[in-house]
């Protein structure tokens, strides 16, 4: 059910499957993603009160539904978001997977589901579907694969796929399956989000081009009879000043060189994926003009597929911008930075005290007797927040 802009936000963090670092586009600075270290990035999450995490899908990251089995038994409160991907996983195998996976966490699994827009990776992975075919599977597949969640047993004849008598015979441990999550730009995708997904993902443009892609999803979905929610997918660079703020900004890409930059551009290009044409349309390629809107940073997707910009500024600045989001119907918010361990850490210090966080009042009856509060003063009494501090 869509909410409205005053309700309490879901602020998310990102596990960096595809690796790390402190510069994009570089091995220097660059960081081992391993088991101990995803391990701390999904308990730091998880207790620093962030909502759930987004697990990134593909070739270039480790496999999201492993590494999620592998953290959710670590983690007491965070969700995980993981990957369903139609045309790659039959929808019965999908089904099953998710249900376990429901089960494993106790109700912390949502999915995302990602119908893949690089046509070299999709035939590197048995995929020679068109855009427009891609998105009919979509659709067949969550046709077949929600009425499973729901305890159907299913006959199905699409174009693409066909089941005969599929079933779960272990039911998810949340009603109708985990919350299906979805992102896409073009006309076939707003339909499928329209039609058979709970939250809409849009990533992070200027705020009038996605006030536009949200109310075409929401218009489409009432033409349905259907409500949907909104979330967001962006980096964010915070420091206490807003000179700190860019100046990090700008360190973040500054051993990009030129072909970096072009050799990147020219994979997006052979993308079929609308999203990813808006993103690199955003900056052109170009560092000339990354600063699209108040705050918002074009950089990341100099070299960054998917997900290329960020919000920058101080802590006021960026929690200013969140609520304009927000303002538009958004209320799950998806962030990363880097490196993502210690900007998980500054994020949820400097930002997240500014923002209405869903199960904030949880969190501070948890943390009651435990901080935050700094170190202790003289070994007796606990400081004081500075009237100045931000």
């Amino acid at each position: 059910m869509q909410k409205n802009a005053q309700d309490a936000l879901n602020i998310f963090w990102f596990l960096p499957t595809h690796g790390d670092g402190r510069y994009l586009g570089t091995s220097q600075g660059g960081r081992a993603v391993d088991l101990p270290y995803l391990q701390q990035v999904a308990v730091a999450a998880d207790s620093l009160g962030y909502y759930g995490v987004l697990i990134p899908t593909g070739k270039s990251c480790e496999d999201s539904w492993l590494v999620a089995s592998a953290l959710a038994p670590l983690t007491r409160n965070l969700r995980y978001l993981v990957a369903v991907r139609p045309g790659l996983q039959p929808p019965t195998l999908a089904a099953r997977m998710a249900a376990t996976l429901d089960r494993l966490s106790q109700g912390r699994l949502l999915i995302n589901v990602v119908t893949g827009g690089d046509p070299v990776e999709n035939k590197g992975d048995g995929i020679f579907l068109s855009h427009t075919e891609r998105y009919q599977v979509t659709r067949e597949f969550l046709d077949i694969y929600s009425r499973l969640m729901r305890g159907e047993k299913v006959d199905y004849q699409g174009e693409h796929l066909r089941v005969e008598g599929a079933e779960l015979l272990f039911p998810p441990v949340q009603q109708d399956g985990p919350p299906l999550y979805f992102g896409g730009s073009s006309d076939a995708a707003l339909d499928v989000a329209a039609g058979q997904v709970d939250t809409y993902l849009t990533w992070g443009e200027p705020p009038e081009q996605v006030r536009e892609k949200l109310n075409a999803v929401r218009e489409r979905a009432q033409a349905l009879g259907r409500q949907v929610t909104f979330g967001i997918r962006l980096h964010v660079i915070v420091r206490e000043t807003e000179d700190e703020a860019w100046a990090a900004a700008e360190r973040l890409i500054s051993h990009l060189d030129d072909d970096t930059i072009a050799s990147a551009q020219a994979i997006f290009s052979r993308m079929d994926s609308a999203g990813q044409a808006r993103m690199s349309a955003l900056h052109g390629g170009s560092r000339d003009n990354l600063r699209i809107a108040p705050n918002l940073w074009a950089g990341v997707g100099l070299v960054r597929g998917g997900a290329g910009t960020a919000l920058v500024g101080n802590p006021q600045q960026v929690a200013e911008r969140i609520r304009e989001y927000q303002a538009l119907g958004i209320e799950n918010f998806i962030f990363s930075g880097y490196p993502h361990l210690e900007e998980a850490h500054r994020f949820a210090e400097l930002v997240m005290p500014l923002l209405p966080l869903a199960g904030r009042a949880d969190q501070a009856q948890r943390t009651v007797n435990t901080g935050p509060f700094g170190e202790t003063i003289g070994n007796d009494r606990r400081p004081t927040r500075h009237a100045s501090a931000s």
